[in-house]
């Protein structure tokens, strides 16, 4: 490893002081051959980095969100699962395949619920529980902030 190419720790406490400051959920620092990527998780929701990426995304009707912003639409239905990132979701690995739930499907603890595209990697969100997904909050496609409601497992 060069001069150039090691890890300095006071740039990584920046950054980490940086996404606290902010709010933001993570941030990524490229130069050279040297890369550096600081994540801060606030809810314990598994993330995964998932492989196929959807190249198009097809709005399909779901459960009817109720009224008020998007950020607000389910957060305080009990069984709520909350986004863990800004991105985009999607319902499908891809435009013409099958959703990965919907409402009415039972689900397992650790099951792949949806993706959401952040930073052109698509991120898996999982079941934090097991139970039956009795509603969904957001479209195939649509963009999604932190903490918003994604779907409800009762």
């Amino acid at each position: 490893m060069s001069k150039h190419d090691t890890i300095d720790p006071e740039l990584v406490r920046e950054l980490a002081n940086l996404v606290t400051e902010t709010g933001l959920s993570e941030i990524e620092v490229e130069k050279g051959d040297l890369r550096i990527r600081v994540v801060r998780r606030l809810e314990p929701v598994a993330v995964q980095v998932a492989a196929p990426a959807p190249v198009a995304a097809v709005a399909a009707p779901v459960a009817a969100p109720g009224p008020g912003p998007a950020p607000e639409r389910g957060r305080a239905h009990p069984g709520a699962v909350p986004s863990p990132m800004v991105g985009t979701a999607y319902l499908r690995p891809s435009p013409d395949a099958k959703a990965f739930v919907e409402v009415g499907a039972t689900v397992a603890a650790g099951e792949k619920l949806l993706l959401i595209e952040a930073m052109k990697t698509f991120n898996e969100i999982v079941a934090p529980r097991a139970g039956t997904v009795t509603a969904i909050f957001v479209e195939d496609g649509q963009p999604v902030e932190f903490g918003e409601a994604l779907l409800a497992i009762e």
